[in-house]
């Protein structure tokens, strides 16, 4: 998260929004000069900087407070319910020993599924937890705490934390009270835990000296599980309104304390409210009989696990209505906070946010160096790699299995419609995107592509921010974004289906190029969705300017398209080959084959051509060399998988050599039977290499070949990596790719080492199993995973 002030076209209403909110900004830039560990997601920071709605959420309940399944669907169900009321959720917690302000969905479940023994964090846990590197779940102090340096100015849970019974002498009193004097946040709440002394909570906090705003009719403070306690406050309302003004009231003033609005358990569990009180008497006098009420910190969660026990689940019930209900009041006084502090867009319920053209906002101010899981910054420093190409919404209709489509003609069947994101740039972005978190951290991934300024473009580009993407490089233009809608059986066959892609083959290369201008990449990928035109635009420019190329080919149809770029750079003298990565599986190979023999191109029929080939020197020695490794079992592990036999027998091997004069390096994806790589290492950088002193080694599937001019042409087989029970076939093969060019831009020549290619190329596998097996186009898990 990199600090980037506004520059002089922006500075107008950017600037002035800074030093409205100038004390916690400055906040935030001390602790980045320092280096703190903390992340604000993307998505959370841009709301922020554009005075947009957010409410922070916190994640005790996530780590401590909650069983499962409850501790994982409750916090997923307050996100949603923040958003249904316009408003950004900002859940809080500590992954690894950082502090994220907005999780990932992964990173909540890994909270919830405690794998990693989680820690509750309050005030005097933060600096431990960083430095022993724990994950933690953060109290309502720790998470009041990160909301105010964020500048988050709501904050939604279920119960406070107070005075315990027989505080007046344990002197047991919550942190989370003293909390709420030094952060300016307004926390909503079903008032404190059910458990504790509730008359010297209040008189406690009177004594501080924080507000305390029963959000209803009444001026009733609530018991938690009842409306009601018995005690009063002095204020109320049940106007979100109102409730926001006090909080703008308080930030005018410059008053630096929070406010509590205690809101009652939702109407249809008043009744079972009472029931749960008794409860709670009868579980305190245990605590006292059996000596558990001396026990510190411990009491607690054996009350509460008492109280769950004797009301027969009723109490979880009613908890988690509260906090349900909590996240939208929530929402709702933060839309209102933001209206008052006059937002610079109007934001709806349930609707993203478009994005605009030319805006600049204040980014993240922290740059994490080990960089946070499934997390980028919104705008840091410029890309090192382009992702041009196809961003689109797929929606995928399947009938029911015991439903026979054939049996209800021109009519709808019962059966799942699921939205997610595809589009093979998008997905190859936000694979490189996501494994710089662990695996390849020095890599910086951009995707530019074409966005309709039209309901699903505002689905898109929220999905793509909220997934660690950078959305800068999105382009919108007036016609639909891309869809692909497709309907399948029972079975998973396709049925039919339309795909509107138009705005893809629109996409000018006058809107791509000045993003190249911008961020002078070392590499540009490009998707065999761009027209030709476009494509030998981008290549054209590419090679001015320095730039390696990769293209991917998207499938048999669009594979042929990267040609005319190619023979335009033979024609216009180019010495080298026009593409430096080629990433086909073996259809796709092929085809581009075929297509540069044919009359339209006649790319082996020149002398340049044949040239290169003979450079190469590869003879007898190699072909039988070749013949030895088409021998070798695809999977040494398992036989019955058959033999690399096919690279001989389809002419793989001889194809990929013959290509190798237009692309340098070829990476074939081969499904079940793994990858190969065909890379063609130029005489001048040869000797450097790790290559130039290993020859063939069949038992390492790799097959070394030297040319005349000290050129070196590597032949290598990669086997498969073992897929468990696949799931999704769609993004597997785009983020082998994503993850592939972030390691080749982050290792430099790595992949002209032995080792440093096997390492390269089996990380590219693992990512592509990880998709294989996730319902998402590309896993999230690949922001967890480290290299090989």
């Amino acid at each position: 998260m990199l600090i980037r002030l506004p520059s002089a076209r922006h500075s107008g209403h950017l600037t002035q929004r800074v030093l409205k909110r100038g004390s916690h900004w400055d906040s935030l830039r001390l602790l980045k000069s320092r280096n703190a560990p903390l992340d604000i997601h993307p998505e959370v920071q841009e709301a922020l900087a554009h005075n947009r709605p957010v409410v922070s959420l916190e994640t005790a309940l996530v780590t401590h407070g909650l069983p499962l399944p409850h501790c994982l669907e409750v916090p997923l169900a307050m996100e949603a319910n923040v958003r249904s009321s316009g408003a950004i959720p900002a859940t809080i917690g500590f992954i690894d020993g950082r502090v994220k302000v907005g999780l990932e969905r992964h990173e909540l479940e890994r909270l919830a599924n405690r794998v990693h023994k989680p820690v509750k964090v309050s005030r005097r846990d933060v600096a431990a937890t960083i430095a022993t590197r724990k994950d933690g779940g953060t109290t309502c102090s720790s998470t009041l705490i990160f909301s105010a340096l964020a500048g988050i100015k709501v904050f939604a849970t279920g119960g406070m934390g107070g005075v315990h019974r027989g505080g007046e002498n344990s002197l047991d009193i919550s942190a989370d009270l003293q909390e709420l004097t030094r952060c300016p946040v307004g926390l909503v709440s079903s008032g404190v835990k059910s458990i504790l002394d509730i008359k010297r909570t209040l008189e406690y906090m009177e004594t501080l000296g924080v507000p305390v705003v029963a959000y209803s009719e009444t001026n009733d403070f609530p018991a938690f599980f009842s409306s009601k306690s018995g005690h009063k406050v002095p204020w109320n309302t049940a106007n979100p309104k109102t409730a926001a003004e006090i909080l703008h009231e308080q930030w005018r003033l410059g008053i630096k304390n929070g406010v509590m609005f205690a809101v009652p358990v939702p109407e249809d569990y008043h009744e079972a409210g009472e029931t749960i009180e008794q409860h709670i008497s009868q579980a305190i006098s245990e605590s006292e009989q059996n000596g558990m009420a001396n026990a510190g910190n411990d009491v607690t969660p054996w009350l509460l696990n008492r109280i769950r026990e004797l009301s027969g689940g009723q109490s979880m019930e009613s908890n988690i209505a509260l906090l349900k209900n909590n996240a939208l009041v929530g929402g709702r006084i933060a839309v209102q906070y933001s209206q008052l502090q006059g937002s610079s867009a109007t934001f709806q319920p349930s609707a993203p946010h478009p994005v605009k053209k030319d805006v600049t906002v204040e980014p993240n101010v922290f740059q994490d160096t080990r960089k946070s899981p499934g997390l980028s910054e919104l705008h840091p420093k410029p890309a090192n790699v382009v992702v041009v190409g196809c961003a689109a919404i797929d929606i995928i209709a399947q009938g029911k299995k015991d439903v026979n489509p054939a049996l209800a003609p021109h009519s709808t069947i019962p059966g799942t419609v699921n939205l997610t994101l595809g589009g093979v740039a998008r997905n190859i972005a936000e694979a490189a995107t996501r494994v710089t978190s662990t695996a390849y951290p020095g890599t910086s991934s951009l995707l530019v592509a074409p966005i309709g300024e039209d309901s699903f473009g505002h689905i898109l580009a929220e999905q793509i921010s909220r997934s660690g993407m950078r959305t800068d490089g999105l382009v919108p233009m007036h016609e639909h974004t891309a869809v692909c809608n497709m309907v399948l059986d029972g079975q998973g066959a396709l049925i039919g289906g339309v795909s509107d892609m138009d705005i893809t083959d629109n996409f000018s290369p006058d809107s791509i190029i000045p993003q190249l201008q911008r961020h002078s990449p070392g590499y540009v990928v490009f998707d065999g969705n761009l027209k030709s035109d476009t494509i030998k635009r981008l290549v054209d420019h590419s090679h001015k300017h320095g730039i390696k190329a990769l293209f991917e080919p998207t499938s048999v149809y669009k594979s042929s398209r990267i040609l005319p770029a190619v023979k335009a750079a033979i024609d216009n003298g180019l010495s080298q080959a026009p593409i430096t990565h080629f990433t086909p599986n073996i259809l796709e190979l092929l085809e581009v084959y075929q297509r540069a023999q044919s009359e339209d191109y006649d790319l082996m029929g020149s002398g340049w051509w044949w040239s290169c080939i003979d450079n190469l020197s590869l003879g007898s020695n190699f072909r039988m060399e070749l013949e030895q490794l088409a021998r070798r079992s695809v999977d040494d592990a398992d036989a019955s998988k058959g033999t690399l036999a096919f690279l001989i027998d389809q002419g793989i091997a001889q194809v990929a050599v013959n290509l190798l004069p237009f692309f340098q390096h070829i990476w074939i994806k081969c499904g079940a039977n793994g990858a190969i790589a065909v890379m063609h290492i130029p005489g001048n950088v040869a000797a450097s290499t790790g290559f130039a002193s290993q020859k063939s080694n069949i038992a390492k599937r790799c097959v070394v070949a030297q040319g005349r001019n000290k050129d070196i042409v590597v032949l290598r087989h990669f086997p498969a990596l073992k897929v468990e029970s696949p799931t999704n076939v769609t993004g597997a093969g785009d983020s082998f790719v994503g993850t592939l060019i972030a390691g080749i831009s982050n290792e430099g020549n790595q992949i002209y080492d032995p080792q440093g290619l096997e390492n390269i190329v089996n990380t590219a596998q693992q990512a592509a199993v990880l998709s294989l097996q996730s319902h998402e186009a590309v896993s999230p898990l690949l922001s967890t995973m480290k290299k090989l």
